[in-house]
């Protein structure tokens, strides 16, 4: 099973980048995380690493943004991000 399609806790909430048209997806998970609180997570789904991304995300959250990886496959990757309060 993917780990997109397991159900999540409360305070966990998921973005599937699959379904965002690629010019439109960065902006857009770019708003999911301001939206996000302290303690809560982004459960990210995609179909290919986002190592560009992520150096993005870095820059623009630095320390702010918890980033763990829960599948690492090719054709399937999995990251939650996390708000740090």
């Amino acid at each position: 099973m993917h780990a997109c399609d397991q159900p999540t806790p409360e305070a966990l909430y998921p973005f599937d980048a699959r379904g965002v048209a690629k010019r439109f997806r960065h902006a857009a998970i770019f708003g999911a995380l301001d939206s996000l609180m302290p303690g809560e997570t982004m459960r990210f789904c995609n179909d290919h690493d986002p190592l560009p991304l992520l150096a993005q995300l870095g820059q623009r959250y630095g320390e702010r943004l918890g980033i763990v990886y829960r599948q690492r496959e090719p054709g399937a990757i999995v990251i939650d991000f996390s708000v740090v309060g």
